[in-house]
Formats: structure tokens, sequence, C-alpha cells
């Protein structure tokens, strides 16, 4: 029975020895990641580059673009009227009769089928607009993953600065002052 004791006790021993490691690992992985100004010095452009492209796409970059897109290709939208009803139009509402549910009935049922004989039409007019959505709603995913892969690149721990981190965690924890669990004395 003590060899299996002995050999439990060992298996216990390497576990905590390769956890003890892979803390280490983890330790300096985030502060790798997390170092911005070393990664500035490092690579000043590059940073500066992917914190600019991560700034243009949370302040919705390609939204205002592709809005600008859209202008050129179908031109600009016309400002709405001070008054919707021109003098015409009154004069024909007037005619309706005074019953407002009435009058409001009779333009609905008018309304709808003027949109129901120029769909056509509209649909023609709006094609531009529907390959500006197209576009976009192609283009969404594009601008999500492009966002992704900025903020993993600018997160992403180098692997000098990741093995520098690794010996600062390492010569911390040997000289004592590193945040290692204190182990229980051993029972007896």
């Amino acid at each position: 029975m003590g060899t299996q004791a002995d050999a439990a006790r060992a298996g216990v021993v390497a576990a905590r020895a390769e956890l003890q490691t892979e803390l280490e690992r983890l330790e300096a992985a985030a502060r790798s990641a997390v170092d911005i100004p070393a990664k500035i010095r490092r690579e000043p452009v590059k940073t500066a580059g992917l914190a600019a492209g991560l700034a243009f796409l949370v302040a919705g970059g390609p939204k205002r673009l592709f809005r600008r897109a859209k202008r050129a290709v179908v031109g600009p939208e016309a400002d709405r009227p001070k008054s919707m009803l021109p003098e015409e139009v009154d004069k024909e509402l007037r005619k309706l009769g005074s019953d407002g549910e009435r009058v409001r009935a009779t333009l609905e049922r008018e309304f709808a089928k003027y949109l129901e004989e120029h769909r056509e039409e509209r649909e023609k007019r709006d094609l531009g607009a529907v390959a500006a959505l197209l576009l976009a709603s192609i283009a969404k995913p594009l601008t999500a993953q492009a966002a992704k892969r900025m903020a993993e690149q600018l997160l992403n721990p180098e692997s000098t600065s990741f093995r520098d981190a690794v010996e600062k965690v390492r010569a911390r924890r040997e000289a004592g002052k590193g945040t290692a669990p204190e182990r229980p004395p051993p029972r007896r």
C-alpha cells in the first residue's frame, strides 16, 4: 500500500508543478497581451494603425461610408416639404366631407390602390437602394470579422514580450515575491 501512496503523492507533486508552470505561462500571456506601451515601442506604426482601425469600426465608420456611397449612387434624398398638403389636396379633402373617420378610410383605400398600381415603378426606382442595402448586408459581417481580427492582433501576446514576461514572473516567484499559494504543513 505504501507504493501506491508514494505513486499518488508523486502524481500530485507533478500535477502541482505542471499547474505552477501553466499559471506562470497564463500570467505572462496576460501581462504580455496588455503591455500596450511595449507594443507601441516595438511597432508604433502597426499599433497605431490597429488602434485607428478599431476606433474606426467602433465609431460606425463603415456605416457612414456605405451611406455616402449610397448617396453617391442614388443621389441625395429630397428635403421634406414644409406643408404636406398642397392647396389642391386640401380642397379635395374638404370635398370628402367633415366625418374624419370616413375621410381617413377613403384616403387609406385610395392610397393602397395607388401604391399597388405604381409598385413596379417604385421597385425599378429603388433598385439603387436595394443594391446599397445588399452591399451593406454583405459588408457588415466582413467588417465585424475585421474588427475581431484587429482586436485579437492588438491584444496578441508576441513571442518576445511573452518570453520576457515569463522570465519576469519566474524570477519574481523564485525571489519569493510571487503570488504562489502557501503550502499547508504536511500531515503526519
